[in-house]
């Protein structure tokens, strides 16, 4: 069984996983905030090259070989990159000592390791790029590159639980339209989720909204790719419903954000 635990940095803390004990990774709470990758990344390698987008809410999987380093080492001296970023939600290293970061406050942040190639990604994952199936997109990169299904590891961190996370309902058909196909009405994509044995759907009072568990929706499109749950680890933490160590959009309307990060 895998398992989430603490860690801490100069005491601040962090979360990790240990399906991704291979690798250089963390999940960042909000204390440390507003440090961002170039700061972070000494906690994880700080010989590490850094990599991190303008995210946008859409599907865009980069690969590392495809966009600039915001920080780099070169001889013995760190360069930094002053550019403007690269657009997307998801990056997959290209060559090893990358350090790919997200972030997230009420969305899911992916991240991915490959047991035979040591090569990770870092995905940002809301309900709109779910809907596009950016995980699945990133898996897609990893097997251009000759990765094997069976190689991935895959952490979802904390995100907003499905328990409080109140959408209307056309989120939700959009959402399961990654599931079940686009031929069918909204109604039968809803009636097709609630149908499933662990539905991502909860009910709400209001019969214009549904409650969505996006996450679970995430593991719903790797489990139809043929990725065994056993590759899977779900953090048992709901940014929304723990304000001690995340920060929640929806719960102050903040836009402060927490960091996550692998290293090839």
């Amino acid at each position: 069984m895998q398992t989430w635990y603490w860690e801490e940095w100069n005491r601040l803390p962090y979360l990790r996983c240990s399906i991704l004990d291979a690798w250089t990774h963390g999940f960042f709470t909000h204390q440390w905030w507003p440090r961002s990758p170039t700061d972070m990344v000494e906690v994880l390698d700080s010989t590490a090259a850094v990599y991190r987008l303008q995210q946008v809410h859409g599907n865009q999987v980069l690969r590392t070989l495809d966009t600039h380093a915001i920080q780099g080492a070169l001889g013995a001296q760190m360069m930094e990159h002053r550019g403007p970023l690269d657009r997307g939600d998801g990056l997959v290293t290209t060559g090893p000592q990358e350090a790919v970061w997200v972030a997230t406050a009420d969305c899911t942040p992916v991240l991915i390791g490959d047991a035979k190639t040591g090569r990770t990604a870092a995905v940002h994952a809301g309900w709109r790029g779910t809907a596009a199936r950016i995980v699945p997109l990133a898996i897609q990169q990893f097997q251009n590159q000759g990765s094997q299904l069976s190689h991935l590891r895959i952490a979802l961190g904390p995100a907003i639980g499905g328990e409080v996370y109140q959408v209307e309902r056309t989120v939700a058909v959009a959402v399961g339209r990654s599931l079940v196909g686009s031929d069918l009405s909204d109604g039968e994509v809803l009636a097709q989720l609630q149908d499933l044995s662990d539905s991502p759907l909860l009910s709400d009072p209001d019969p214009d909204r549904v409650r969505l568990d996006v996450r679970r929706v995430n593991c719903l499109q790797l489990a139809a790719l043929g990725i065994d749950p056993a590759q899977i680890s779900v953090a048992p933490h709901c940014t929304y419903q723990e304000p001690q160590h995340f920060f929640s959009y929806r719960r102050t309307g903040e836009k402060k954000v927490q960091w996550s990060g692998i290293v090839s």
